[in-house]
This record gives structure tokens, C-alpha cells and sequence, in this order.
């Protein structure tokens, strides 16, 4: 026993000889290591705003951006979203099925090992030999039935001498940075749908106290209108402008309910509530549209989770190279095998019946018919194509800030004007009806002024609105915060 056992020492003090030089030798990885490629940027980013080349950062917490609006109804609803959002809880489920891919592909590092115990019965033929009284000799066929139990262990090791293993832990660990990205994403674009529903739904609901103030004015006209005709003042013509002017307003105001309720009901689905569950009472609509300073433009680089998602799923393709190239090379197996293997159970673990092997492995593909080639070239192709879907997601970028940019300044000039006209129609219309009520001009005259100025009140809220929603659309495309660097 201890002449099988210091055998056994020995062939493992071998192997292990044989690993130490294998894994010595085997520090290279084939194929391209990553270098992130050089990306566009418009020129007024580079020069006069302090341009430089950005590490992804998308994993820093960007803080509760929506409080800048300083509305409570908005941040008790924000709360809700990572905790019932179900695109963010799928893409958290998708997160941790791509960590554990990363753990899975961590374990190649290690050897198998495997205990196989067996016990079989069977039955084979034979061929008996027997010596007649004669001296001849008898051939008969019989069968043999037998018993075999062995209690064996297996362990094999690949070792990494090309990097194939290093290169496909490195793709999925990037793959699980991509989706970590992907999971943040999820989670700023429910979040800035959610603030850009609930803005709309608030201007929905100015809209509709508008309408409402408008259809009490609209009603006092038509009392006027009315008194003015029972003495004989004004015509019947009058008192049907005045109460189809009245009744299309009203219209106008209920027909705003089918836009609030789907509003309410995007809300409710965002915060994962069924929609006949929930809903949100009128409030007048107070918020500001905060000062977001746009002093670092490059970090848009390190707070987007797409662009860093992107990137990340770059370098995943790029380790794939790696993954097929080394195809091109041999694999190297480590093996080993000890137990003990009898015909009778009560003998099995004895010296007698000690069983082992080690032993290394070198396999080597020769011909394949351009199988490894053909998987080379595929795995080129997806990362040229990762490069292209990463710039071009740069490139949007870019141009989410500058349209949003470009949106608030424009529409902070826009609203400027917009209430001087507001103002003018409403002073307009009072004009009007008084000097209907002094029998100078027709209702006709107080019809369009009553129109104009609804019309200008309408439009002063909507600008606000869209004020609003590009605020938030700027919030967003800055990767959701600029507090944190």
C-alpha cells in the first residue's frame, strides 16, 4: 500500500511540475487587448468647455435629481418606481443572471472534480475447456455472471495557456458591467417619464381650470347677451354666437378628461399600480424650471448609463477575438483519476484493488474546413459593429443636450413674448365686451376678441409645459445628475 500510494505522490508531484511550467509559460492571452477607440465630440465641447477623455461612471449614485422641482407630489412618487417598476425589476433580474455568468465563467479557472461510485451485475459468455478420459480436449460455451463495485474519484484541469479562459471571463464580466449599465438606464428613463407625465398632467389640469374660468366669463357674456336682446338691443344672432361660444368652450373642457385620465393611467403603470387603484387629485401647478449648470459637458461621457453600457459591450466583443483566436492554439488538460475497483464489496478498499491515473492531455484541432477562421471573422465583424453602435450613441448624445439646450433657450424667449400677447388679449377682450355693452360693436367683435385670448392663454401654458418637459429631457440626457463627478 505505501509503495501504490507513494506512486500515486509521485505522478501528482509531476503534474503538478508539469502545471507550474504550464502556467509559467502561459501568461499570454491572444488576441487584441482593449483600448477604448477615440470618439467624436462637436468642437465647441473640446475647446471652450474643457473637453477631455471620460472614464464610464455610470455606477455613482446621481442623488434624487427630480427635487429640484421642489414639488412633493413628484418625490413620493419617485420612490415608488424602484420598488414596483417592472422594467426595473427585469432588467435588475437580467443584472444578476449576467453576475452570475460572470461566476460561471470564474469557475473554469478551477479544477473538476468528481466522485463516481458504481456497482454492476452482468452476465458474459465464455468458453469452457475441459479434457476428456481420452486426453481430448472439450470446447463448450457457458456464461460468466459477475459482480464489479468501484469507488473512484476524477479531477481534470484546463489549463489557460492562450487566455482563452481569462478572455472569456473577461466578456462576461464586461457583459455584466453592460447590463449593470442597462439596469441604470432602465431606471432614469422610467424616472423621466414618470416627472414628464406628471408635469403634463398638472399643465392638463391648468388647462382645465382655464377652460373652467373661461366658461364663467363666457356665461356672464351670455346673461348680457340675453338682457341686451329682451330690450331690444342686440339680435337673436347675438344670443346664438354667445351660446355656441359658451357650449364649444365647455366641450373643449370635458373633452381634457380623456387626456388626464391616460395620463393618470401612464403614471400609475410607471409606479407598477393597476390603473383602477390610483389616482392623483387636481393641484395647481407651482413648479420652476431649475438652473442646470452646463459647466462640464465631458462628463456627459461618464454619467450616461447607455453610452456606458455600450462601451462596456465593446469590450465584451473585443474579448470574443480573444475567445476565437485561441482555437487556433492547443488545450492542455490536466487528469487524474483514484479509487478502488473489485468484484466483491467486503474487499473493495484494499491495497489489491487500488486503482489510479494521471496524466496531461494536448489536443490540437488540424482541420476544421475554415471553422475557426469563419468564427474569427465573426467575432471581428460584432466588435466593428459595437464601435459604430457606441460612437453613433455619442454622437446622440450630443445631440440630446444641444436640442434640449436649445429648446429652453428658445422657449424662455418664447414665453416672454408669449404672455405680452397673452396680456394684450386679455385687455383686448374686456375692451370688446364693454364696448358691446355700449352698443358700439356687434358680439361678433366679442367672440374673436373672447377667442384670441383663450387661444393665448392656451398657448402660454403649453409653452410652460414644453418648458418643463425639456428640462427634464435635459436632466436625462446628462445622465441624471450633475452633483456628482
Amino acid at each position: 500500500m505505501m509503495r501504490l500510494a507513494s506512486g500515486w505522490r509521485g505522478a501528482l508531484a509531476l503534474q503538478a511540475a508539469a502545471l507550474q511550467a504550464a502556467v509559467l509559460s502561459g501568461g499570454c492571452a491572444v488576441g487584441p487587448d482593449y483600448a477604448r477607440p477615440p470618439t467624436p465630440a462637436p468642437a465647441q465641447f473640446k475647446e471652450s468647455l474643457g473637453w477631455r477623455t471620460a472614464q464610464p461612471k455610470d455606477q455613482l449614485p446621481r442623488g434624487k435629481w427630480w427635487e429640484v422641482y421642489g414639488d412633493g407630489n413628484l418625490n413620493a412618487l419617485m420612490e415608488q418606481i424602484d420598488i414596483s417598476n417592472q422594467n426595473i425589476k427585469q432588467a435588475e433580474a437580467q443584472y444578476r443572471a449576467a453576475r452570475a455568468l460572470v461566476q460561471a465563467a470564474r469557475a473554469a479557472y478551477f479544477p473538476t472534480v468528481a466522485l463516481d461510485p458504481s456497482a454492476t451485475r452482468a452476465r458474459s459468455g465464455a468458453r469452457i475447456i475441459t479434457s476428456a478420459p481420452s486426453g481430448a480436449q472439450v470446447v463448450s460455451s457457458g456464461s460468466v455472471v459477475g459482480n464489479t463495485f468501484a469507488a473512484t474519484g476524477d479531477a481534470s484541469w484546463e489549463i489557460d495557456l492562450w487566455g482563452k479562459l481569462r478572455r472569456t471571463t473577461e466578456n462576461a464580466r464586461e457583459t455584466a458591467a453592460a447590463s449593470a449599465a442597462d439596469l441604470e438606464a432602465a431606471r432614469l428613463s422610467a424616472q423621466a417619464e414618470l416627472a414628464q407625465d406628471y408635469f403634463e398632467l398638472r399643465v392638463t389640469d391648468e388647462e382645465k381650470r382655464l377652460y373652467d374660468a373661461n366658461v364663467e366669463g363666457l356665461q356672464k357674456s351670455l346673461k348680457i347677451t340675453q338682457n341686451q336682446y329682451s330690450v331690444g338691443v342686440a339680435g337673436q344672432s347675438d344670443v346664438a354666437q354667445a351660446q355656441t361660444q359658451l357650449k364649444s368652450t365647455q366641450a373643449a373642457a370635458i373633452d381634457l378628461a380623456i387626456q388626464r385620465g391616460q395620463l393618470e393611467h401612464a403614471i400609475a403603470v410607471l409606479i407598477g399600480k393597476a390603473v383602477e387603484d390610483f389616482s392623483l387629485p387636481p393641484i395647481p401647478l407651482v413648479v420652476k424650471i431649475p438652473d442646470i449648470p452646463l459647466d462640464l459637458p465631458s462628463d456627459l461621457l461618464e454619467r450616461r448609463p447607455d453610452i456606458a453600457g455600450n462601451e462596456r459591450r465593446m469590450a465584451a466583443s473585443n474579448a470574443s477575438i480573444g475567445v476565437a483566436k485561441s482555437a487556433y492554439f492547443p488545450s492542455l488538460t490536466l487528469s487524474g483519476q483514484y479509487g478502488y475497483q473489485s468484484s466483491s464489496w467486503s474487499h473493495l478498499f484494499s491495497v489489491a484493488n487500488e486503482v489510479w491515473s494521471v496524466g496531461p492531455a494536448l489536443a490540437l484541432t488540424l482541420f476544421d474546413g475554415g471553422l475557426r477562421r469563419a468564427l474569427t471573422n465573426q467575432a471581428v465583424a460584432n466588435y466593428d459593429a459595437s464601435v459604430a453602435v457606441y460612437r453613433q450613441t455619442v454622437l446622440a448624445a450630443f445631440q440630446d443636450v444641444e436640442d434640449n439646450l436649445i429648446s429652453l433657450r428658445v422657449l424662455a424667449d418664447e414665453i416672454t413674448v408669449q404672455d405680452e400677447a397673452t396680456k394684450a388679449a386679455d385687455a383686448a377682450e374686456a375692451i370688446a365686451l364693454n364696448q358691446y355693452k355700449s352698443g358700439i360693436v356687434s358680439y361678433l367683435n366679442v367672440v374673436v376678441a373672447q377667442t384670441t385670448a383663450l387661444t393665448n392663454e392656451r398657448a402660454s401654458l403649453s409653452v410652460r409645459g414644453r418648458q418643463l418637459a425639456s428640462s427634464v429631457a435635459l436632466i436625462k440626457s446628462l445622465g441624471g445628475s450633475w452633483n456628482h463627478s
